[in-house]
């Protein structure tokens, strides 16, 4: 077979790990917490947030904008250890081709 029918079944070889990685991603989810517990902050994988839940005692009127900290700090927490996990397992499936313009 010629070297370039090679690199192209090597392709779509990748290409579908790299599919079958990014479905596994979005089930893969990561939890954060910050203020204590008082906001926690579930994401997934794929770079989504799947929930946010506040702890009742956390809300006070008065303070709005301590507990928008809380969560905007939870979020980016749970976001970047999902990019952290989804990074890992995406790189081990492009290990050793490289190609320009792919990942």
């Amino acid at each position: 077979m010629s070297s370039i029918g090679k690199l192209m079944k090597q392709a779509t070889r990748m290409q579908e790990k790299i599919e079958r990685v990014q479905s596994e991603m979005a089930d893969q989810t990561v939890e954060a917490t910050s203020g204590g517990g008082a906001v926690k902050v579930t994401a997934k994988c794929d770079g989504s947030l799947a929930s946010i839940k506040i702890d009742p005692a956390a809300v006070n009127p008065a303070d709005v904008s301590l507990l928008e900290d809380m969560v905007l700090a939870a979020a980016n927490n749970a976001l970047a250890q999902a990019k952290k996990i989804s990074d890992a397992e995406m790189g081990k499936v492009t290990q050793g081709f490289n190609l320009p313009g792919m990942m």
